[in-house]
């Protein structure tokens, strides 16, 4: 009967590994919502999962990918879910409640320079550098589309594109740079260039950004529900802003 008991108990014991899943996770380095795979800092969004997936019993798998690539795999079903993705990213995928983050783009000039932006009629006369592949708002996006190839858009696709933008801004080879303000702040931050580069206007009023997990695998609901429960979890016993910490980040509710 001993035994019986014992047997039992371990088989209970061993009941949530069986369950425990690896959850994927795939974006392009966006830092600090997201950054290197295999640094002590992997951006907020990766820590908030990480920590969700270990409060369930699961284990987050996160590599870096091209943001295309990543929104074509996770579609696929080959990988389970994107961080850092607005509404218009992947319409049919399937988003967290709540939202993991809030971001807008803004122009950049470096110091000392006059211009500002006041519509897209004020880009006419400068050259804008932006980043390949990215959706910064429709009217731009279209402006983009037809000055692309002329000295007006100088567009960058390389794994270093805004160290690169943001070069070329500082050696006047760019009058303007576009780029999200959590992601300029951080990268201008690393490069000890925070005082050389300024704002020049906000492009939109910003979006929120989310978790979002594909619309091809019967897990995703769950993941989903999972990790929108955990975010309200965290935000209400303080696990959500001690994280934000670490990358000098406030809640953005």
């Amino acid at each position: 009967m001993l035994q019986k008991v014992l047997v039992f108990l371990l088989l209970l014991s061993l009941f949530p590994l069986a369950h425990a899943a690896t959850v994927s996770i795939r974006a392009d380095e966006w830092y600090p919502v997201n950054g290197k795979d295999n640094g002590s800092h992997p951006g907020y969004m990766i820590e908030l999962a990480k920590e969700i997936l270990t409060e369930n019993g699961h284990r987050l798998d996160y590599q870096t990918l091209p943001w295309v690539g990543s929104i074509t795999m996770v579609r696929k079903g080959s990988f389970d879910c994107v961080v850092g993705a607005d509404t218009n990213d992947a319409p049919d995928f399937i988003f967290t409640k709540k939202t993991w983050g809030f971001i807008k783009p803004v122009f950049y000039v470096k110091k000392g320079k006059t211009w500002r932006y006041t519509g897209i009629e004020s880009l006419k006369h400068v050259r804008l550098g932006i980043i390949g592949s990215y959706a910064y708002s429709e009217e731009l996006d279209k402006y983009v589309t037809q000055n692309k190839g002329s000295n007006k858009v100088q567009v960058v696709k390389a794994d270093k594109a805004l160290r690169q933008n943001i070069g070329k801004l500082l050696s006047n080879r760019l009058d303007v740079v576009v780029e999200f303000d959590l992601i300029m702040d951080a990268k201008l931050s690393e490069l000890g260039y925070s005082q050389d580069v300024v704002a020049a206007g906000d492009l939109t009023a910003g979006e929120s950004l989310y978790l979002a997990c594909g619309p091809n695998k019967s897990s995703s609901a769950k993941y989903v529900d999972m990790f929108s429960n955990g975010i309200t979890k965290m935000r209400e016993n303080g696990t959500l802003q001690k994280i934000l910490d670490k990358y000098g980040l406030a809640d953005w509710e």
